[in-house]
């Protein structure tokens, strides 16, 4: 069956999944290109981030770094330099902003994936209530080939809507992958600088707990 048979047989259906299975692809394509260009932190940053604390320059090594391992990392040495005590609070907010930026249209490709299949069924459904309202007016005398195939073209839709649905959950869960790692490596990353942060032995004189239930919530 050629593209356009099919577009004509499944009707306005169709074209929606076309629509839907488009603008998958673009968001997909978009996300993509922002992983591949996200960058990623040196090997061994954290050492020398701890040296570069030691002689005041971490603020400097940060800057040249992308990512956001390094965007977490840098909002931490800021804060701690300008006295803040819930580092904790500052790891969650500025990772959780990163980590929106990461997701951003994960929503929109789920509600595509998991919508297609439902419009495919509502599109046979329609085709469906066709074919037996031809029944009727035939007054139940109908050929059986030509009801077999009034059939099939109501099944196309169905068909359509998983084969645009099950590509775009697979892209979908791939990419969520993608932004789990990041996230996880961006925990692991905050963890590290505040335990070796110069000044983290006096604040957890005062409060034992306090940046261990911070980290622990963090991201």
């Amino acid at each position: 069956m050629s593209p356009e048979e099919l577009f004509a047989r499944g009707g306005v259906v169709v074209w929606i999944l076309a629509g839907y299975s488009v603008l998958a692809l673009a968001i997909a394509l978009e996300r993509a290109l922002l992983f591949l260009t996200l960058g990623r932190p040196p090997r061994a940053l954290e050492t020398r981030v701890q040296e570069a604390l030691e002689s005041g320059t971490a603020k400097g090594l940060l800057d040249g770094v992308k990512g956001p391992e390094a965007a977490v990392m840098r909002a931490l040495v800021e804060a701690a330099g300008q006295g803040i005590r819930d580092l904790g609070r500052v790891a969650s907010r500025v990772g959780s902003r990163e980590l929106q930026r990461m997701e951003r249209g994960f929503r929109t490709l789920a509600f595509l994936g998991n919508t297609a299949p439902l419009l495919g069924l509502f599109g046979t459904i329609l085709g469906m209530i066709k074919a037996f309202m031809v029944i009727e007016q035939a007054g139940g005398r109908v050929d059986a080939q030509a009801l077999a195939g009034g059939i099939w073209e109501a099944m196309i839709t169905t068909g359509i809507g998983l084969a645009v649905s099950i590509p775009i959950l697979l892209l979908l869960h791939f990419l969520e992958s993608l932004a789990d790692r990041r996230a996880h490596a961006m925990r692991n990353h905050a963890s590290l600088l505040i335990e070796r942060l110069p000044h983290l032995s006096e604040m957890e004189e005062e409060e034992p707990v306090h940046h261990r239930e911070g980290i622990a919530g963090a991201l």
